[in-house]
């Protein structure tokens, strides 16, 4: 048993919903924070995840600077590969090191 607590998972479509709310409706408020918080609570989310939600579309659209998820998608997919990679090698490695010794001890010596 551990005791992280498990965050609550929002469908597509709540994201989604939750950022164009802000867009629309974020020059009725005094800021774009004031805005998140108080969509934040109709959705019931903490404010900070709907922020970054709001920050992440607004990184997707060229409005702030960063990752897209398109390109973070791709940066997680080639890290992947790359840990694959590098365990392959590691045990290509050891393979290889393996039969050299078997190969050394198996030769007649004189």
């Amino acid at each position: 048993m551990t005791d992280k607590k498990q965050r609550p998972h929002y469908s597509p479509e709540v994201r989604d919903r939750a950022v164009r709310m802000v867009m629309e409706h974020g020059g009725d408020y005094p800021s774009q924070w004031a805005a998140i918080v108080s969509i934040a609570g109709k959705i019931v989310c903490v404010p900070q995840t709907l922020h970054g939600w709001v920050a992440q579309a607004e990184r997707d659209v060229g409005k702030r600077s960063g990752p897209s998820t398109e390109e973070r998608e791709r940066i997680k997919a080639l890290e992947r590969e790359n840990r694959e990679l590098r365990q392959a090698n590691e045990i290509l490695r050891k393979a290889s090191a393996y039969f050299a010794q078997a190969e050394l001890d198996r030769r007649p010596k004189t």
